[in-house]
């Protein structure tokens, strides 16, 4: 309803749909009679819309309609020419609730469900109550009058919420639930008691009230039974009375009763000072399980109290209902929600048009009033009740069960469920160590010895090392940025020592002899590659020898010419640099044959001469161009050679003008400087040759080292791990399956939801972030000390932080994705409009605690 409200449409296929119709199958489905109704199919909901669509015209229109569609997808590819718009497997699993819902019946037709539901359900249904089932039919009214489409928007991801919206839903319903990385379910927080001003941080109070807050509230893991406003408490004799929210929970088979002073829920709990936490000594929570009786006290002046009696015999506060039959529906609500295996005793009594009513019975009084009562044909009932709350499948007789006994039953359950319990704990380890033991490193390096690292690698520190390399030992520099990153100011001057540019420990002479071979090897390939680049630039080749063979008046490029061109030159003509001819002076023109050991550098040696001579040789015709020059003077597997360079140097010219455009650094002399070490890199690595994403991984040195040699040889040094992320590396795969161990084994719940939604747990929407070492989430200055840590991380932690770091990713965001079921596509949708709005000190801890996490799992015996 919501976005309706918002975008004025619901698409058909967007994930609310999807979640309306499951819901209302599920109640649709709940305790339906089986053979006297005919309900034996195992599409249950088919067979219902079935036979009301005997009887009534508007669900037997939704059944043919239905069975149109079905008749049409089973005809699909026999149909010639524009075939129907196949549909979703959700659409076709909820098909009857949703064909229903978009002709804007779907409401009648549970209406007249509800209105004859003695004929389909058992008399416990949801659908049989005379409360819940009107309300239902009541609720549909709203979606049936939407409008729905089929058309998609704009950005071809429909009408569903923006990954902005979604974030600021969960900040308001179910932001930081306290992100714990436990595996499967996390139990709820209990409410913490203030015991002194000192025993909790504001903080962690902040954390803990804020999570007792939300729990009030329906969320994926509890359903909200009851809830209701100024209920009055007086917590203690001395006190006034309070005002509180009454609400009744369930989660799986356990009801809870909550109680809440107004002042907590209408504070700010971000401000928790003294005179606010002081109310959450007086919050009530009390499981049902440890209550047995309820005292019900009613007066003509007020709504009822209400004084719940636990096992023990101790009296909870009384609770005090405003008037309007409150404690009534209080009870009908606790009596449904105890059901099926407890029950209150006696249970209400259900009245045709009035609901729940108290039961009658009657008050005692003297014998003279009674005749009295008897007379006037009235009759006098209780106002005070007490229910007991049973459950009768575990109801024990004490009498006949001897009390050794019973303690002997008592610690065989305790030592059972102890063994068994220890015994899931050590598969569960076994598991962990299997599939999780490789990836971190077993020895833990804590973040507070010998000094707190949190404050990271200063300019400080980083002075007084450089002064005497004695001072800090390599291990506790690499900790220091590890757990704090590394101050801007000095980053130039480290970051050649995280990437292996130079060792931690070396003088400067040594220092500057490391320098001066990478600027030569730099000048050197810079140099091969800017002559292959004049070459390539000469557009215009004259051939008009006629001894040639060629065409004449013709434009020849580099890489279009080379197959014509080799096709004329004759099998005995010699090269230049050989001088011979016939067999003994060829070189051979297939890469399996005989060949030079130095192709590269003969092909650099000609590329100069060329340059140098003006494209002028002896015996070579004025007319010729330069570019025909360099094919006769180089062999077949040189003209393959320099095929591929122009084909990279096109690659990297198109990757360069759109590299970080808009960020301050790149202006065209700062993009000439990018192209030429990207340039020089694959020019020593062309068996890789240029990838796409090579450029985003450059950038980020090139902004903080400033120094174009000294950039190319980090950028050596980093691409040493990157390259196997790259389609010839073969390590992505690894990555996948290491996310898909980790994500089953630390968070379950969350792995169901994906293999449930489509099965996306091969991960792929991860790929541009183990490709990229997460550049493109992320703003620049969060690129560099995300960087940092991945860099230090293979000596302090593990050397596939990015696992964790992805892993991260999502924890932080995994009530969101829960929230939302998301499938596939809905999360790539999601992350990629995230990008650049990540909190990453955030993702940074919680990604250091996942492998904290994962060590002492292995470190635990």
């Amino acid at each position: 309803m919501e976005e309706a409200v918002t975008k004025k449409f619901v698409h058909e296929d967007s994930s609310h749909i999807i979640a309306l119709c499951t819901a209302i199958e599920a109640c649709l489905g709940h305790l339906l009679k089986r053979r006297a109704a005919g309900f034996l199919r195992s599409d249950k909901i088919a067979a219902l819309f079935t036979k009301v669509g005997k009887v009534y015209d508007t669900a037997g229109e939704v059944c043919r309609k239905v069975q149109e569609q079905l008749q049409q997808q089973g005809s699909i590819s026999h149909v010639p020419r524009r075939p129907p718009q196949p549909l979703s497997a959700q659409a076709i699993k909820h098909i009857w609730v949703r064909t229903a819902l978009f002709e804007k019946v779907l409401d009648k037709i549970v209406q007249y469900i509800v209105d004859n539901s003695s004929k389909y359900y058992e008399r416990e249904a949801l659908m049989h109550d005379s409360v819940f089932g009107p309300i239902l039919a009541a609720l549909l009214v709203g979606p049936c009058a939407l409008e729905y489409t089929k058309l998609k928007t704009s950005d071809h991801f429909w009408t569903d919420p923006s990954a902005n919206e979604l974030v600021q839903r969960h900040r308001i319903h179910g932001a930081h639930r306290g992100q714990d990385t436990s595996a499967g379910r996390r139990p709820a927080l209990g409410i913490r008691k203030r015991q002194s001003s000192g025993s909790m941080s504001e903080d962690r109070f902040a954390a803990s009230a804020r999570e007792y807050v939300e729990s009030l509230h329906q969320n994926s893991r509890t359903h909200l039974l009851y809830g209701k406003n100024n209920v009055l408490v007086q917590p203690k004799k001395d006190m006034e009375v309070l005002r509180g929210y009454l609400s009744l929970h369930q989660a799986g088979d356990n009801l809870t009763l909550k109680w809440t002073p107004n002042q907590l829920i209408n504070g700010t709990l971000g401000d928790c000072d003294l005179e606010k936490s002081i109310y959450w000594d007086y919050a009530l929570t009390v499981p049902l399980r440890q209550i047995v009786c309820i005292h019900c006290h009613q007066r003509p002046d007020c709504g009822g109290t209400l004084v719940l009696v636990s096992q023990d015999g101790i009296q909870r506060p009384p609770l005090h209902f405003p008037p309007g039959g409150h404690l009534l529906a209080f009870l009908s609500c606790l009596e449904t929600g105890l059901l099926p295996r407890g029950q209150l005793e006696p249970p209400l009594w259900s009245q045709k048009g009035k609901g729940k009513v108290f039961p009658k019975l009657r008050k005692r009084s003297s014998a003279a009033r009674l005749i009295d009562q008897d007379r006037n044909g009235e009759e006098e009932t209780a106002a005070d009740y007490v229910f007991r709350i049973v459950y009768p499948g575990y109801r024990y007789d004490a009498s006949n069960i001897p009390l050794k006994m019973l303690c002997q039953n008592m610690k065989r359950q305790i030592v059972s469920r102890a063994f068994y319990g220890w015994l899931a704990y050590c598969r569960h380890l076994s598991t962990v160590r299997t599939h999780l033991s490789a990836l971190v490193n077993h020895n833990i390096v804590p973040p507070d010895r010998p000094c707190e690292a949190s404050g990271g690698l200063s300019k400080e520190v980083w002075s007084k090392y450089q002064k005497d390399c004695k001072n800090y030992k390599e291990l506790e520099l690499l900790r220091l940025v590890y757990y704090g990153g590394v101050q801007h100011d000095i980053r130039k001057e480290v970051w050649p020592f995280l990437l292996g540019h130079y060792k931690f420990g070396m003088g400067k002479k040594d220092m500057s002899q490391v320098q001066h071979k990478h600027t030569h090897i730099h000048t050197h390939t810079h140099t091969h590659t800017h002559t292959v680049l004049i070459c390539q630039e000469r557009p215009l080749v004259e051939f008009d020898s006629p001894d040639s063979g060629l065409p004449s008046s013709r434009n020849y490029s580099v890489t279009s010419a080379h197959s014509q061109i080799l096709s004329s030159i004759d099998d005995g003509q010699s090269t230049e640099e050989e001088g011979g001819g016939g067999e003994e002076g060829r070189t051979p023109g297939v890469l399996g044959g005989r060949q030079d050991s130095l192709t590269e550098d003969r092909l650099c040696s000609q590329l100069d001469k060329l340059v140098t001579n003006g494209g002028a040789a002896e015996g070579i015709s004025p007319s010729l161009s330069s570019y025909t020059v360099c094919i006769k003077s180089v062999s077949f597997v040189q003209i393959e050679l320099l095929d591929t360079v122009a084909l990279n140097l096109h690659r990297i010219d198109k990757d360069v003008q759109r590299c970080d455009r808009n960020y301050y650094y790149f202006t065209p002399a700062n993009l000439e400087k990018l192209r030429n070490i990207m340039c020089s890199y694959v020019w020593e690595h062309l068996e890789m040759g240029y990838v796409q994403g090579m450029c985003d991984l450059l950038a980020p040195l090139m902004v903080i080292l400033d120094d174009e040699c000294l950039a190319y040889s980090c950028f050596t040094q980093l691409m040493k791990r990157m390259s196997q992320n790259f389609p010839n590396g073969g390590a992505m795969d690894t990555h996948f399956a290491n996310m898909r161990s980790l994500i089953q084994i630390l968070d379950s719940e969350l792995f169901e939801l994906m293999q449930q939604n489509g099965d996306y747990t091969h991960f792929y929407f991860c790929y541009r972030w183990f490709l990229l070492d997460f550049k493109r989430e992320l703003l620049y200055e969060d690129v560099f000390a995300v960087w940092e840590v991945i860099w230090v991380a293979p000596r302090i932690s593990s050397k596939h932080f990015g696992l964790f770091l992805a892993l991260a990713l999502v924890t932080v965001y995994r009530e969101i994705i829960i929230d939302n079921n998301m499938d596939f596509t809905d999360i790539i949708k999601f992350f990629n409009e995230m990008a650049e709005r990540h909190d990453v000190q955030h993702i940074l801890k919680i990604a250091r605690e996942l492998v904290h996490k994962v060590q002492s799992l292995m470190d635990n015996k």
